[in-house]
């Protein structure tokens, strides 16, 4: 459930009337948490709050977008609530993996959040098994859109002028028969089932993914955020190609950590 934070910067309680809920799948590289980092950052978002929930492992830290020294001991947990009400925009950070046999509760409990605050739509970042992909899917972009039906009649005709390319549903029994057709994210973590339950429930929802490799996946990630951006327009592009733009996206200052400290001179 929804935990407001006991200070301003949003919202009262968890009214987001109208609003965007953007948030990430723990998913191959982790490239969805990565690119709602650098939108938190650029934008300066407020925290408004917790997702309490006991479908996550436990977890707590320092302040991941800390900007000076007074404010990098404040601690973060596994879900935190973000709001940048200005841009009708509120971010759900995920920053730990979910617990076994609890992806389910954890989807039930958010999409009921999603309809008690009354957002109007959740975006969903992801990302799949680079090597995973069907012959069709090897094809042209990286980059994958899916809509639900009720999300389709507003701005599918939107996706269409962008030229993006809706995910492809693939054999069920490869192989075998072609004429099955099922929906596979392998590597997406609780994006499926986000997606199909949102479908059955009526929630507007989007998902954008990116098909990628573990690794450094901080290039997927700029590449997923830009993609992102061409849609919602969340900050002003300084290229013409908006995948390749980086440069007017925040680095968080947590990302120095991102693998670890480096070699101990005494090695040497």
């Amino acid at each position: 459930m929804f935990v407001p934070c006991d200070r301003g910067g949003g919202p009262a309680a968890s009214d987001f009337k109208g609003f965007t809920l953007l948030m990430p799948a723990v998913s191959v590289g982790n490239v969805g948490q990565l690119a709602v980092d650098l939108v938190i950052s650029t934008l300066d978002m407020t925290k408004v709050g917790y997702f309490y929930t006991d479908c996550l492992v436990p977890m707590v830290g320092n302040n991941p977008y800390a900007t000076a020294e007074e404010n990098s001991t404040e601690l973060s947990i596994n879900a935190e609530v973000y709001s940048v009400p200005s841009k009708k925009l509120v971010v759900l950070q995920i920053r730990s993996p979910f617990i076994k046999n609890k992806y389910r509760p954890f989807c039930e409990a958010l999409l009921s959040w999603v309809k008690g605050s009354r957002c109007a739509r959740v975006v969903v970042l992801s990302s799949s098994h680079a090597y995973q992909r069907d012959d069709e899917q090897l094809l042209g972009t990286p980059l994958r859109y899916l809509l639900t039906p009720d999300l389709e009649k507003a701005v599918g005709g939107l996706m269409q002028e962008l030229n993006w390319k809706e995910m492809e549903k693939v054999a069920a029994y490869p192989g075998i028969s072609d004429t099955d057709k099922v929906l596979h994210i392998p590597g997406g973590g609780i994006t499926k089932l986000l997606f199909t339950e949102s479908c059955s429930k009526g929630i507007q929802m989007a998902v954008l993914l990116k098909f990628c490799s573990e690794g450094d996946n901080i290039p997927d990630a700029f590449v997923l955020v830009n993609y992102l951006n061409e849609w919602l327009q969340l900050v002003k592009s300084e290229s013409n190609n908006s995948t390749d733009s980086s440069s007017q996206w925040k680095i968080p200052s947590s990302w120095r950590l991102l693998f670890g400290n480096g070699l101990p001179p005494a090695l040497f």
